[in-house]
């Protein structure tokens, strides 16, 4: 039976009023000149008065004006084609176009279904036409049976039905198939290798779409712009800049620098492969700039961690008056999270409100990062709940938030939470959730949970699960154990997990684990500065200067240096920078009044400063001074003088906090009736009323 189609009464309407002049053959009339339903309503009439709507070829010249040319004619197109008589193949095609372009494609394999059962034979276009529909839909099963009628049919050897088929394939996931079907046609035309080229970047087979393309150069194949297009795609995912740059000189070549997507794509390439300045040279000399070759530069500037830049040039953007999309947004609130800025994140969270832009799973992922990494677990929490599809990686990111923001048993909460909504957790879920049991100090919790997830999840661990590991029981003070476990893991432990144990030796005061543990790290990390400072930092913990002073003048003799500290805050939409001891700022004079002020009161407290965290270079007078003077007081300073009483004070820094600061900032909260939130190098800590979310166990 014939799937009914919905049919509209013929429209009424009157006819042009030149008669006399109208084309005997007036195709190019109609395909050309109609611009409106009201122009083709009156041709149309007049065909009916003059029979010529009798003619196929003319009724289907109307019928491409409705259903293809004009934009809000699919209606007006259903309605003539239930005017034909006896529609053949020609007639069917162009609905079939129309229903692939205009509305949902269920409705062109309805119509594909009618002309099968009205007997009607189709011809390649058909075909064409109806595979361009389950791609779309990515309809497989009806994709194969109309692949095995096209060979039934006697269409196997045509190339662009070929073509739709390698399309289709591709675009419902099975691209090896698409394959075959690409390695055997006898000829290949540009098309045929777009086609395939397309289908590998769709799947992100980014190694396939570059041998591809130097198959197509050694078989002198022809190639053009969307070809390029894709496989500069695949040199930034690559990082494959030797091809790159020789189409980037190709294109100078043949002189198609004025092609704005090709430029785009050349700016992400050379962004993705670390060339960020030579992007930034292309997209300054683009003419003109839509959103997307914004949205390269900014996620170019962001991938590079030069975040300051991302945000300078998003505001850029906004002058020139260019909208967004989401991929902005994402790259835009990811700089956000880096430099911990809070206001400014919470203005683009406001902006993709007011434009109303849906909250898919990875805007909405990126809002939550974007909210824990600033230490604003609640707001992290608010646009999880608003999020209307949530994946695994969107439960995944907020364990991490509140694990790393001192809340790891509700991070547990959470993960088993997952399982009772059969979200199956992934490898990264599971480094969240040891995460949040290290920094809770949840140890038996951490050995049941990285026992279950080979178990019962299949889930085989990898070094950062054995990392997370040696960090729940290093925390814990259970050194020994951490050591025994480093030495019986199954994979060769690397420099990361030997610096976890490290880390913990510090904390715990164990200079003979912590000694063998750098010793092990020299081996396969020579010259990472923090080890050596970590080593000095515990020998300088039980007294032993000397020993302190050797591993700093080993370091010296090395050529290894530390990287300064650093510590950012965030004032009216402004990162302000410190350095431990700089007196750069142009507030410097007022931050070090307000220092040593700060340091009064909270010695009047109870606070006593930690001279083993001092400057090893620094004499034993000026060593009290050195403390006071680290990056995070700085910037705590700057917040206090800065700010109105009672605002939170947000801090970002790049290093470890340590002892003395950490001390230093839970007096201070108590005494300035200060909420500080101090995001590390491993954590955040939210510092009120003297006491600290990590209960002093970081």
């Amino acid at each position: 039976m014939a799937v009914a189609l919905p049919l509209l009464p013929a429209r009424t309407s009157t006819a042009i009023t030149s008669t006399p002049l109208f084309p005997g053959n007036p195709r190019t009339l109609i395909l050309e000149q109609c611009k409106t339903i009201k122009d083709l309503s009156a041709i149309h009439a007049h065909l009916i008065k003059t029979r010529l709507f009798l003619k196929p070829r003319v009724a289907e010249n109307l019928l491409e004006s409705a259903a293809i040319l004009l934009p809000t004619s699919m209606e007006y197109a259903i309605s003539i084609f239930r005017q034909l008589d006896e529609p053949d193949s020609p007639a069917y095609n162009i609905m079939i176009r129309g229903f692939t372009l205009k509305q949902p494609p269920h409705d062109a394999l309805l119509l594909y279904k009618e002309m099968h059962e009205n007997h009607v034979q189709p011809d390649e276009f058909t075909f064409s036409c109806i595979l361009k529909a389950c791609s779309r839909l990515q309809a497989l099963s009806e994709g194969e049976q109309i692949h095995a009628l096209i060979f039934k049919c006697g269409f196997g050897s045509h190339g662009f039905v070929k073509n739709t088929l390698i399309h289709m394939y591709a675009n419902c996931g099975e691209v090896e198939v698409a394959r075959r079907v690409f390695d055997q046609m006898s000829e290949r035309n540009n098309r045929t290798w777009n086609s395939m080229i397309a289908g590998y970047t769709k799947v992100g087979y980014w190694e396939e779409v570059v041998k591809l393309f130097r198959d197509m150069l050694e078989l002198d194949a022809r190639f053009d712009e969307v070809t390029l297009v894709s496989v500069l795609t695949a040199c930034g995912r690559l990082a494959d800049l030797e091809l790159g740059e020789w189409i980037n000189r190709y294109i100078e070549e043949k002189g198609l620098k004025g092609n704005p997507t090709l430029i785009t794509s050349l700016v992400d390439m050379y962004a993705k492969c670390g060339q960020v300045d030579t992007a930034r040279q292309l997209f300054d000399q683009m003419g003109s700039r839509d959103v997307v070759a914004w949205s390269a530069m900014i996620s170019g500037y962001s991938q590079a961690r030069r975040c300051r830049e991302a945000i300078d040039l998003f505001h850029d953007m906004q002058k020139a008056n260019i909208d967004p999309n989401e991929v902005t947004m994402v790259s835009v609130l990811s700089s956000c999270a880096v430099l911990g800025a809070l206001e400014t994140g919470k203005w683009v969270h406001f902006f993709i409100k007011k434009k109303r832009m849906k909250l898919t799973v990875t805007l909405g992922t990126a809002l939550m990062d974007f909210y824990a990494k600033c230490g604003s677990v609640e707001s992290s929490m608010e646009v999880f709940e608003k999020m209307p599809v949530k994946n695994v990686l969107s439960w995944t990111v907020l364990i991490q938030g509140l694990a790393s923001n001192g809340q790891g048993k509700r991070a547990l909460e959470l993960f088993y939470l997952i399982l009772e909504n059969n979200v199956k957790p992934n490898d990264v879920t599971f480094i969240g959730v040891l995460s949040a049991c290290s920094h809770a100090g949840l140890v038996e919790e951490g050995r049941d949970l990285f026992v279950s997830m080979s178990r019962d999840f299949g889930i085989e661990p990898r070094i950062e699960h054995y990392g997370c590991m040696v960090d729940i029981l290093g925390r814990a003070g259970l050194i020994e154990e951490a050591y025994r476990f480093i030495k019986n893991m199954p994979i060769q432990p690397n420099a990361v997990i030997w610096r976890t144990l490290l880390a913990s030796c510090k904390v715990h005061k164990n200079v003979e684990i912590g000694e063998e543990s750098l010793k092990q790290i020299v081996i396969l990390e020579p010259t990472h500065s923090g080890d050596y400072i970590l080593l000095s930092n515990i020998y300088a913990s039980v007294g032993r200067w000397e020993d302190a002073l050797r591993v700093r003048v080993a370091m010296k003799e090395k050529g290894i240096k530390k990287p300064p500290g650093c510590s950012l805050i965030e004032l009216d939409g402004v990162i302000h920078e410190f350095f431990a001891e700089d007196n750069v700022h142009y507030q410097s004079e007022e931050i070090y009044n307000a220092i040593e002020d700060m340091m009064k009161q909270i010695k009047s407290a109870g606070y006593v400063p930690n001279t083993a965290e001092a400057r090893l270079d620094a004499e034993e007078d000026d060593k009290e001074s050195s403390v006071s003077h680290h990056s995070e007081k700085l910037a705590i300073a700057f917040g206090l003088i800065n700010s109105p009483p009672g605002t939170t004070i947000r801090i970002t820094k790049n290093l470890r906090v340590c002892t003395d600061c950490h001390n230093a900032t839970k007096i201070v909260s108590k005494v300035f009736n200060r909420e500080i939130v101090v995001r590390d190098r491993i954590r955040f800590h939210h510092f009120k009323g003297g006491s600290c979310s990590c209960n002093d166990y970081w």
